[in-house]
Formats: C-alpha cells, sequence, structure tokens
C-alpha cells in the first residue's frame, strides 16, 4: 500500500452479518458507502436484510430520512455468500468470531484476493492486531476499527494501528469513522484490551471488589456510577476531570488511596461464581440482575433509550 492517504473508500465490505456487523453495514450505507454484506450462512444474511430493513424503517419514522433517501440506502446495500467480493473492496471491515485461527483462515484467503491498495479492518474488541496481521498479505494495510454496541447510538470507534500498519492506512480510516460522523480515536500501540475496555475492566475490578468486601451492594455500585460518575465521564475524560479538581488534591489521594484498590490479576470470585452457574447477564435471563418475563426486552428498549437520550444532549446524534 501506497505511503500516501487514499481519498475516502467508497465501496465496502462487511465480513459477518452478526448484530455487530449488519448494524455497521446500515450505518455504511447510511453515509453514502456501497456496503455489501457477507456472509457464509444465508440465513444469517436475511435476517440481517429484515433487520436493515426495520432500522431503516425506524430512521423514515422518526424523520431522520424520507422514503425516498431509505430506499437510496437499501440500494446501496448487497448480501452476499460469494467470495469474489473480496476482490474489489477498498476497504473490508470483519465482523466474524472472536478466534485468532479462524480469524487468520479468513485473513489469509481475503488478503491474497484482495487489490494491493485495499483496507482491511479488524472489529476485534481484544485480538492482538499484531497477531491477527501475521495473516494478511501486506500488513502495513493492516489496522483494527473497534466499534462499540449498540453501534448506532455509541459514537466512539478505536482506530488500533498494529506494529505495520501504515500512516496512509490509519489516516483513512480515521478518515472514514469521521465521514460516518463517529469520533474515533487512534490507539498507537496494540496493548490487550486497546483503551476502552482497559479502562472498563478497571472500573469493573474495583466495582466487584466493593461488592464482595460488603462495601456496598451491586444496587449502589450501579447507583454510584450513573449519578455521580457517569454523569461526569459523559461530559469530560479523567484527566479533565483531574484537571478540574485539582491535580494537587489528585496526587495526595492517589500516595493514600491506590495502594488500597483492588490489583487482582484473576476474575473476581462474584464474575467466576456468575460464569460457573450460567449467569451471562441479559443473554440467559439473569446476571447480577434479573432479566426473566420479558425484562430482557424491556431492559435493553430502556437503555437504548437512555443512550439516545444522552447521545442527542451531547453529541447532537
Amino acid at each position: 500500500m501506497s505511503d500516501t492517504k487514499q481519498s475516502v473508500p467508497r465501496s465496502v465490505v462487511i465480513a459477518g452479518a452478526g448484530t455487530m456487523g449488519y448494524s455497521m453495514a446500515h450505518i455504511f450505507a447510511q453515509y453514502g458507502f456501497t456496503v455489501t454484506l457477507y456472509d457464509m450462512a444465508e440465513e444469517a444474511l436475511e435476517n440481517a436484510r429484515t433487520r436493515i430493513a426495520e432500522a431503516t424503517d425506524n430512521l423514515i419514522e422518526d424523520g431522520k430520512l424520507d422514503r425516498a433517501q431509505g430506499d437510496a440506502l437499501q440500494q446501496r446495500l448487497g448480501y452476499t455468500t460469494d467470495k469474489a467480493c473480496f476482490a474489489t473492496f477498498d476497504l473490508l471491515v470483519e465482523c466474524i468470531i472472536e478466534d485468532l485461527a479462524i480469524k487468520h483462515t479468513f485473513f489469509r484467503e481475503v488478503s491474497e484476493q484482495a487489490k494491493p491498495d485495499a483496507i482491511i479492518a479488524t472489529n476485534t474488541s481484544g485480538l492482538s492486531i499484531n497477531a491477527l496481521a501475521e495473516a494478511v498479505a501486506h500488513p502495513e494495510r493492516f489496522i483494527g476499527m473497534h466499534w462499540f454496541n449498540p453501534s448506532n447510538i455509541i459514537p466512539l470507534i478505536e482506530i488500533v494501528r498494529g506494529d505495520a500498519t501504515s500512516d496512509a492506512a490509519a489516516e483513512t480510516v480515521r478518515d472514514v469513522a469521521l465521514a460516518l460522523r463517529k469520533k474515533p480515536v487512534v490507539i498507537a500501540k496494540d496493548v490487550p484490551g486497546f483503551a476502552a475496555n482497559r479502562l472498563q475492566f478497571a472500573v469493573l475490578r474495583e466495582a466487584l471488589h466493593l461488592v464482595e468486601e460488603g462495601v456496598v451492594d451491586a444496587q449502589g455500585i450501579d447507583d454510584v456510577m450513573r449519578y455521580g460518575l457517569g454523569l461526569r465521564y459523559a461530559c469530560l475524560g479523567p484527566l479533565a476531570i483531574a484537571d478540574f479538581g485539582g491535580l494537587d488534591t489528585f496526587h495526595h489521594i492517589a500516595s493514600y488511596l491506590n495502594a488500597d484498590l483492588s490489583c487482582d490479576n484473576k476474575p473476581s470470585a462474584l464474575l467466576e461464581e456468575a460464569y460457573r452457574e450460567g449467569r451471562y447477564g441479559v443473554k440467559s435471563g439473569r446476571g447480577f440482575y434479573d432479566y426473566g418475563d420479558g425484562r430482557d426486552v424491556e431492559a435493553t428498549r430502556e437503555r437504548d433509550a437512555a443512550y439516545l437520550a444522552v447521545a442527542s444532549v451531547l453529541y447532537g446524534a
């Protein structure tokens, strides 16, 4: 791939028609990209087609698109099980199963078929970009493009560079994210969990530790985040908050508090117990809370409504 930044790619393949894949395909098409959604299973593509049609109808009902724009959006979308689509794309975003060996097989095949200047991205949330790049021909055009669920609401995209990723590829993918009206952050080094998951799991580790120690219950922990820290972090990041609080104050607190924070390097006992009992959260009907008797659907609807309300106020989404 050339060291010169490309213009924003217009021909996009999304590989994997699951929840993230079809949502991403819909967003790309909404912003004028020509999109092919690829999956090995025709059933997955049919489900994606239905969900995308529903999402488009919702945009029309909400007044964000008129009927003609909705029809044009649908016309920019294609669905296929044919791997011939890997020979013509400008940008591919992979959303298949989170298994290193399976992804390696996929990327070997794709990168051998792809145009030399095509960019290949992965939506992995945890696998090493460098490890995945080992299976990519011309790894300088390989990069992480980590979206967040629900992708139609959460604006953040982590642009994750591997050791071989070129400046041109990173800048081009960042421009793509901006064209989608997302908020891209370039992660300059390939570290486990990138940035967002490292922060998320640091908070989760301390939250579970406080519950295990009987300091506060699960609902109390969530209320602390929702009505205190969450409101702050929705408006300012932790470093800006420290600036407002005073770095002298934060240094003083850190000098005695850091030593008392959890530094467990294994999953907490509470998380381990839930995992072994099959309490996976919303997907299984029970986690730290009960989602039975339709509560899973209600909770998801309430979550999305809250996310949309906050995003509308803060970002004009």
